[in-house]
């Protein structure tokens, strides 16, 4: 396996961002790209973008809500949408497109939306921390198995410092001990946090609200995480948070979170 630049980014809308985010990998040249929050189903994916500047993409969306893609110009294979055990939510309780897996140039990429908790006593909640423990029982099985990267929007801040004020947030949710144990749980089955380490806090965000001018502000969250195994842990030579692609027209609210990797 040789170098390779990995990303993971919440585009909020794959159709509305397209023009961002196909400029961005051209200039950065990520060679494999997680991709959260499409909002699209499969027949509205626009993977000729992608295929235009020669990345294979693999999508999951269901409806207007969700959805996740990997697109890899390293290769992409073994595709899998959704892992065993994953709870079910809403009227009838159907699957939600949360979750996608590929292997790209060696690795195994999992890219995770995970569920947005609305409030501490929503039953959201209750679906986040459990879809996060059934996460965690999958990644466990994946770290046995070869070189594993997790990453995307967890939707959670896991240190005080991950938010601009735990005093707005004490009673909000992404920041509560239920929600923090949850994405531990994870951690602790066999991963690292391949950023932080490169950029600690505090101030270190990669989501803003697009109310109340909060990243002119800089009121923002750190909620967006590319966790790896050891083995991909230790090829770790750089890593970025390109707050820039949270500027100027058509930006997500979302950042871009990238790391660099050495030859194993």
């Amino acid at each position: 396996m040789g170098a390779v630049r990995i990303a993971t980014w919440n585009v909020n809308s794959i159709r509305s961002r397209i023009e961002r985010v196909i400029p961005w990998l051209e200039r950065t040249e990520v060679d494999v790209l997680a991709i959260q929050e499409t909002k699209t189903r499969e027949d509205q994916f626009p993977f000729f973008r992608f295929e235009e500047i020669g990345y294979e993409v693999a999508h999951h969306g269901l409806n207007q809500w969700n959805g996740v893609a990997i697109a890899s110009r390293v290769g992409l294979s073994d595709v899998q949408a959704g892992f065993a055990g994953a709870p079910l939510w809403g009227e009838g309780e159907t699957p939600e497109a949360r979750h996608l897996a590929a292997t790209c140039g060696g690795l195994r990429i999992n890219s995770v939306y995970v569920p947005n908790g609305r409030n501490l006593v929503d039953p959201h909640m209750d679906y986040k921390v459990e879809w996060l423990a059934r996460l965690r029982d999958a990644a466990l099985t994946w770290a046995a198995q070869g070189p594993t990267m997790i990453m995307g929007d967890w939707n959670i801040a896991p240190q005080d410092e991950d938010v601009w004020s735990m005093e707005f947030y004490a009673d909000k949710s992404h920041v509560s001990p239920r929600e923090r144990a949850a994405f531990r749980a994870v951690v602790e089955a066999g991963y690292a946090d391949l950023v932080r380490p490169l950029h600690p806090g505090p101030k270190v965000y990669t989501y803003w609200d697009y109310q109340q001018l909060r990243f002119q502000k800089g009121r923002g969250m750190r909620i967006d995480f590319i966790l790896a195994t050891p083995d991909v842990a230790a090829r770790v030579t750089g890593a970025l948070i390109d707050r820039e692609e949270r500027k100027g027209k058509g930006a997500s609210d979302h950042a871009p979170v990238v790391v660099d990797l050495a030859d194993a």
